[in-house]
Parts: C-alpha cells; structure tokens; sequence
C-alpha cells in the first residue's frame, strides 16, 4: 500500500492531479508569506512529492 496511489480512479481526471499539486504549494506560499518557514518548507515537500507521482512519473492503468 503507497502513501498516494497515482491509479485510484478518483485522479483519472487530469484536472484533479493538478489541482492535488497546486493546493499544497498555495499553501506553502501562504506561511511563507506569513513567516512560516517550517510549514512552508513542509508544504512545499508535500506538494513535491504529489507533484512527481501525480504528473511527472503518472502513467494510467492501460499504459503501465
């Protein structure tokens, strides 16, 4: 079992990878703008991390 699983059918939408990226780095710019760097930081790893198994490294059920 994986952390986030890229083929659960609910991210078959290539909108909802997106927006599951761009949601944690908006709030990592949120407590950075408030001086937060911990939590930005943290943030910023979370949005990493789905940023790779959700965009870059993706490949659908068919294709793998």
């Amino acid at each position: 079992m994986r952390l986030l699983d890229p083929n659960h059918p609910f991210f078959r939408p290539a909108w909802r990878r997106y927006l599951m990226v761009a949601v944690p780095f908006a709030w990592a710019g949120v407590e950075a703008y408030n001086d937060q760097m911990i939590w930005a930081y943290l943030f910023a790893a979370i949005g990493g991390y789905c940023l790779w198994h959700l965009v870059l490294a993706y490949k659908p059920d068919d294709e793998a």
